[in-house]
């Protein structure tokens, strides 16, 4: 069929499919990346799915359809499947060596799962990470937990904690006391002392 065409357009068409091809993998990457996002939101609202295991199971979707998506167009632009191979076993090598160096990125990895299976705070609470006993440390609302932070937007009595936020290590909550309070209202001991009449 190809050779009945003229000679222009063979030329074309060895410029035009591959283009059409990496495309055509880029819009069923993307349409991968909407139906596994509705599939997630209708656990959460049908099937109580956590929050954080959302977001989790979000972001790994992303990164391995985003991964097999350019490992697809790589192949359609004419690199072979060996130099991939060996350019994928070179990377992994070197981030195992890298891992491996960093023991404290493997050791907040692996917090992280036990914060998501054990769940001794979640998204929205309000916690407080206490040095020794009852000495006041960390602490703030919980806006974000990823593989190597834990996000807390600061809320204190003194007005330069607003709006500020803290990362903190994930292997910092099991080597300290943690006290946690549930849900979206500002624990009181937070909040500025109502003013005495002595300051009237």
């Amino acid at each position: 069929m190809k050779e009945r065409l003229p000679v222009w357009v063979q030329d074309w068409l060895g410029t035009v499919l591959p283009i059409g091809e990496v495309l055509l993998v880029l819009a069923v990457a993307w349409l991968l990346q909407r139906l596994v996002r509705a599939i997630v939101r209708r656990l959460v609202a049908n099937r109580g799915l956590p929050l954080e295991m959302a977001t989790v199971l979000r972001r790994v979707s992303a990164t391995l359809i985003g991964c097999a998506a350019v490992l697809l167009v790589l192949e359609r632009m004419g690199v072979s499947g060996t130099v991939l191979w060996t350019a994928f076993t070179g990377f992994a090598a070197v981030g195992a060596v890298a891992f491996f160096a960093a023991w404290s990125v493997l050791s907040n990895i692996f917090c992280t799962v036990l914060i998501f299976s054990t769940r001794p705070f979640r998204l929205h609470d309000h916690i407080e990470i206490l040095e020794n006993g009852e000495k006041p440390g960390l602490k703030g609302r919980v806006a974000d937990i990823n593989l190597i932070f834990t996000t807390l937007e600061e809320v204190g009595a003194d007005a330069t904690d607003q709006g500020s936020v803290l990362q903190v290590p994930n292997s910092l909550f099991f080597q300290r006391t943690v006290r946690r309070w549930r849900g979206h209202a500002v624990p009181t001991r937070w909040l500025p002392p109502p003013p005495s009449d002595a300051d009237g």
